[in-house]
């Protein structure tokens, strides 16, 4: 006879199984999220059309839900913006090309490639963009200018990009001859007559004559240069330079001088009365009126300077210091130095290494 707690023990073990064999059946799918629970976006983002967004970079959606950027143009900020797609990468509209400041990203010109930028342009310090590249020039009045390149309405001004590309800049002296550099190329004219020489050192031009010997003449050489100086204005020339030699002076002849007037082909009466002259250890007017020691032929370069002002009152000085004077100085505009006269055995040997119009 079966005992009541074998029939439990049964029971258990039947309802042990059936539990078990539930835990293989397959789960009950979850319900799906309730429609009228809106969606909610993380901070930073906008939901627009069932979707979180950026609409400070979303071309779709730029700045607002719709708000679609055109072609060509790229969400930036939140705002539309033109760029330009150059070699694979995106460039924003006026960004200058880092490879070469004279071009730049304009997608209205050009979406695909740089665009040059105007000419004048300022694209670094001292230098602005000509034909699309950066060069060391001045931008006037519409026109390029090189480096030096002087004012044509104002000698006393000149081109310097380092100071200003759109300005000119006042200079200190206008330079009429540069020892070293071919004369005639900077507008001198020589008045000669044999013996002479004419040659060049690496930082001035030299000017020697001779008497042959029993010659009633003697060489002759004088470099002239016309339109030097405006006649009817005040004015100041400087000349720097060494006497090397030079025989005593005749009255309106020197061997060694300095014209600031000068009427072709050899000088007038004037011109050479007022005429500076220059011997071994003086100097003075050719007329004799006036004459000053100075030890000229010292070997040294010295300055000299001839300044003429509005009442026409001429000063001659040397190295700074004043050594002679003159009333009503008459100028033509063009200037000469060297050995103005064939007289024999009044010659002279000069190293000019400048000659410069002071600016006012």
């Amino acid at each position: 006879m079966i005992s009541i707690r074998s029939i439990a023990l049964s029971c258990i073990v039947v309802i042990a199984f059936v539990a078990a064999c539930g835990d293989d059946s397959t789960p009950t799918p979850a319900d799906p999220p309730d429609a009228s629970v809106p969606l909610k976006c993380d901070p930073g983002l906008t939901l627009c059309v069932e979707a979180c967004v950026n609409t400070e970079s979303d071309p779709t959606h730029c700045g607002g839900c719709g708000n679609a950027c055109a072609t060509g143009e790229a969400c930036m900020g939140s705002a539309c913006t033109a760029v330009c797609q150059i070699d694979g990468q995106q460039v924003t509209d006026g960004t200058v090309n880092a490879a070469n400041a004279c071009e730049q990203c304009l997608p209205t010109t050009s979406a695909t490639q740089w665009t040059p930028r105007a000419d004048g342009t300022s694209c670094s310090a001292g230098q602005v963009c000509s034909a699309g590249a950066c060069s060391a020039k001045c931008f006037i009045g519409g026109e390029f200018h090189a480096e030096g390149t002087p004012n044509p309405e104002n000698p006393c001004e000149v081109c310097v990009p380092a100071t200003s590309t759109a300005q000119w800049t006042p200079r200190a002296s206008v330079p009429l001859l540069v020892g070293g550099t071919d004369i005639a190329a900077q507008g001198w004219t020589p008045v000669m007559q044999a013996p002479n020489t004419l040659t060049y050192g690496a930082d001035h031009v030299r000017l020697a004559t001779s008497t042959n010997n029993g010659g009633r003449t003697s060489g002759q050489l004088l470099i002239t240069r016309a339109n030097a100086l405006d006649a009817t204005k005040p004015f100041k020339l400087q000349v720097t330079m060494q006497v090397e030699s030079v025989n005593t002076h005749n009255s309106l002849d020197s061997g060694a001088a300095i014209l600031g007037s000068f009427t072709p082909p050899f000088g007038n009466s004037m011109d050479r009365s007022q005429m500076i002259y220059l011997d071994s250890a003086a100097l003075g007017w050719s007329d004799d009126t006036q004459s000053a020691a100075f030890p000229v032929t010292d070997g040294s370069y010295h300055v000299y300077e001839l300044a003429v002002d509005a009442a026409k009152v001429a000063t001659v000085s040397v190295d700074g210091v004043a050594k002679l004077t003159r009333n009503n100085f008459t100028a033509t505009g063009t200037i000469a130095i060297g050995d103005q006269t064939n007289d024999a055995n009044v010659d002279g040997a000069v190293r000019i290494k400048s000659v410069e119009r002071i600016c006012p």
